[in-house]
């Protein structure tokens, strides 16, 4: 496109996303509303560096600990360091902008930019493909996903993390981020050392460790 094409382009998509915006506050065009969950991801534990409290080697029988927790998914657990830190995305820079996968939401498609300034005619086929491929692209919120080590008084101590890319906004206005939308719950050993009469008593326990496994464009508040 030239510039005066790409004038126009940058006018339809400012006017068509600023009447969206005006139905609601913070309503993304995309229609997604904001889901809670602003407690992922975690926090990492402030552990007590007494090595009393570590298990001990005969603490660390890989047969019984895989016999103790039971399901055992090698995509997000892993009882060594994993090769890569990251897991093939660690190069996604927040300010670009990503390419999305998968069929293109409804909402996106069902733009079509017909907005008409004077006489000049609407936008293309072409035009609005090309301006719903980059709201899509734009608006993308992918997970980004690595390998953090637990430290010894988990069992594995390696698990596979998401997080979503914040640093820019993902809508048009800018306002909204991406936030995480959908997690699970994967289950790990938990070394846990109690005072007890007559000494310190030590154990493996069965936790839940929560992972964000989808991010979309939502509220910044």
């Amino acid at each position: 496109m030239d510039q005066s094409q790409n004038l126009a382009a940058v006018c339809l998509l400012a006017l068509s996303l600023g009447l969206l915006v005006e139905r609601g506050l913070c309503q993304h065009y995309y229609l997604l509303r904001p889901i809670p969950s602003d407690s992922l991801p975690l926090v990492g534990l402030k552990e007590d560096p007494d090595p009393v409290f570590d298990p001990r080697e005969k603490d660390l029988n890989e047969t019984e600990l895989r016999s103790s927790l039971g399901d055992f998914d090698g995509r997000f657990l892993s009882v060594l360091p994993p090769e890569d830190k990251f897991t093939g995305n660690e190069e996604l820079d927040d300010y670009e902008v990503q390419k999305p996968s998968g069929v293109m939401p409804k909402e996106i498609k069902a733009m079509d930019f017909d907005v008409q300034f004077g006489k000049k005619p609407k936008p293309s086929k072409k035009l609005k493909r090309r301006l719903q491929q980059w709201l899509w692209a734009y608006s993308f919120c992918p997970v980004v996903s690595t390998w953090n080590d637990l430290g010894s008084r988990f069992w594995p101590r390696f698990v596979r993390v998401g997080s979503c890319l914040s640093k820019r906004s993902c809508s048009v206005p800018e306002g909204m981020v991406c936030k995480p939308a959908d997690s699970t719950h994967l289950t790990l050993l938990r070394w846990r050392c109690v005072a007890r009469k007559g000494g310190l008593k030590c154990a493996w326990i069965p936790v839940q460790y929560p992972i964000i496994t989808e991010c979309k464009c939502a509220c910044s508040n």
